[in-house]
């Protein structure tokens, strides 16, 4: 049973997907397999999944599709107390599309019933309840991206950091063409108001205009710790005192790489509420990404709890001859 109020709370969009994995062009496939995803509801899974008591707060529309996404995370073991039905505005879909090796996402979430979210809803007693519960409360540039009214909810959930306490989790998730034509000032305040901020290096040269550590904290500001996760497959933390701590990724087999970026930042926050060290921290998120690297979906259980813990403490060359191979299997 997952507490009334959460440790840990996600606030975002959900939406429901359509995945078209038989190779055809899309307008010849007529099948498609459904599953939730959004980062941050994809967050809260891999919270939940680790036995973090976890709530996910937004707005869905009063339709099948929404139902289908409470049902989802209820089984997930996520607390949605939160969430808000809208009676006009739809639950947002998106349909992911392989062929060739390659795989293109289709939105469709103009209009959605999460995109009207705005300050207020904060003030609603079931999410208010909530976020004075909350130890960390995290969100995405996802939902800064969806409309005016969000960007503007996110100030006041900054606003909101600094009086209930929580610790602000934010994941850039760069995504241009929700950005386009758009005042990117409401991403760069969230961004620096929070205390965590993830961020892959790709997306911050793109978003920033660099990758470099020191470049990025200049910009960022003083306060959060910074993970950037490399190309290169190597994650680091940049801590508010300047101390730096890398940590490779797992050899992984990769199935389907959506969704290992939200695994990622569920595995490091759960070690963060934990309160382990950094690098423990870190090796909590490769563990994680590395579980959903390995399935065609959005996510996945992560590694038993005795595999995992015999990971995150052992030795930094047993770590790194480590790989995740065949149904999660640590060999």
């Amino acid at each position: 049973m997952v507490d009334l109020v959460p440790r840990a709370v996600c606030l975002g969009e959900a939406m429901i997907m359509l995945a078209a994995d038989t190779g055809a062009p899309l307008e010849d496939v007529e099948t498609f397999r459904r599953s939730v995803g959004g980062a941050e509801c994809n967050v809260a899974g891999g919270l939940a999944a680790l036995g973090v008591p976890t709530g996910w707060i937004s707005r869905l529309g009063a339709d099948g599709f929404g139902r289908h996404v409470l049902q989802d995370l209820r089984e997930r073991g996520v607390e949605v107390g939160g969430v808000e039905d809208d009676p006009v505005r739809p639950t947002g879909l998106y349909v992911k599309h392989s062929r060739a090796g390659r795989t293109r996402m289709h939105y469709y979430r103009s209009g959605s019933a999460a995109s009207a979210m705005d300050p207020h809803f904060l003030d609603r007693p079931a999410v208010r309840n909530r976020l004075v519960g909350a130890e960390l409360v995290h969100t995405t540039g996802i939902t800064a991206a969806l409309s005016d009214d969000t960007a503007a909810m996110l100030d006041r959930l900054a606003a909101l950091r600094e009086t209930l306490g929580f610790v602000l989790s934010v994941d850039l998730n760069w995504r241009p063409a929700l950005w386009r034509e758009k005042d990117l000032a409401p991403l760069w305040r969230l961004l620096r108001a929070a205390d965590v901020v993830l961020i892959g290096a790709d997306e911050a040269v793109l978003f920033a205009g660099t990758s470099d550590p020191d470049e990025l904290r200049a910009l960022l500001g003083p306060k959060a710790t910074i993970i950037i996760k490399s190309d290169a497959h190597v994650a680091t933390a940049l801590e508010p005192d300047g101390h730096q701590t890398e940590v490779p990724a797992l050899t992984v087999d990769v199935v389907e790489p959506v969704g290992a970026g939200d695994a990622f930042a569920a595995g490091f926050l759960a070690a963060t509420l934990e309160g382990l060290p950094m690098e423990q921290r870190l090796r909590s998120g490769h563990l994680s990404a590395a579980a959903v690297l390995t399935v065609p979906g959005d996510h996945a259980q992560p590694p038993e709890p005795a595999v995992r813990r015999t990971l995150l403490e052992c030795s930094p060359g047993d770590w790194a001859a480590a790989s995740f191979g065949p149904r999660g299997v640590l060999v």
